[in-house]
């Protein structure tokens, strides 16, 4: 059975996940940094990493979804102003971006990377809290365990080819019955508290500031008492995509 992955805690606490380091690829630029919690047979992998220095990337391999959960990191890329990230702050960084990373002091952040073999998407792609919300689906009925709850997002960035897409969203709040979870996601809560629920009856909380990564299958719930924002990626593709 698939689990959920809790990528950080905001206070400190200890995680149950195990990381591994490891490279996406072999052109992967945080090859010596990155700790890996998931990688699926779809190309996709979610973990975090620890940085501080320069990096200079002529093409950056893959896509990527970054957010900071500590410190301050910079990207540079040609014919944008420099975009400085601190906690709770992200981008999406598009396949073939030439830019540069930087950080004077140790920073952490999150991530979820997809391979693919060519994208349209390539640039830097500013996550804002402060989004440009529009109304969003609710859930089914069929789902819900009380009233349908009032949705919006505002979705920054998209690739076709690997079925990936990345913004933010909120909610009011609801609660939901255990099913299996159609998509690949990767959340970093904004604002809220979500209470995730296990088929055994066990129940993984997370609070702002916290970030997690739920495999396609993976059979949870959802309860929230207030309202939820969070930074998200979602990707629901079955074919295996080559990597870079």
């Amino acid at each position: 059975m698939n689990a959920a992955f809790v990528l950080h805690r905001a206070d400190g606490a200890s995680l149950s996940t195990a990381f591994r380091r490891g490279a996406f690829g072999r052109n992967d630029p945080f090859a010596r940094s990155r700790e890996i919690a998931w990688e699926g047979p779809d190309s996709i992998t979610a973990g975090r990493i620890s940085f501080i220095g320069q990096l200079d990337v002529p093409t950056f391999p893959h896509i990527e979804t970054i957010v900071v959960v500590e410190g301050k990191l910079t990207l540079e890329a040609a014919g944008m102003a420099p975009l400085s990230l601190g906690p709770q702050e992200g981008a999406v960084i598009g396949a073939g971006t030439s830019l540069r990373i930087s950080a004077e002091s140790r920073v952490l952040f999150v991530f979820c990377a997809a391979a693919c073999k060519e994208s349209m998407t390539s640039g830097l792609f500013p996550l804002r809290a402060e989004a440009d919300f529009k109304p969003s689906a609710s859930l089914p009925a069929e789902v819900l365990l009380g009233p349908a709850p009032q949705c919006r997002s505002d979705n920054i960035f998209a690739d076709d080819g690997t079925a990936y897409s990345a913004g933010t969203w909120d909610s009011t709040p609801y609660h939901r019955i255990v099913r299996p979870h159609r998509v690949n996601e990767f959340m970093c809560l904004l604002a809220g508290s979500v209470r995730f629920a296990a088929p055994d009856g066990s129940v993984l909380s997370l609070d702002t500031g916290d970030a997690i990564f739920v495999p396609k299958d993976t059979p949870i719930g959802w309860e929230s008492g207030d309202r939820v924002a969070k930074f998200y990626v979602v990707q629901n593709v079955q074919a295996s995509i080559e990597r870079a």
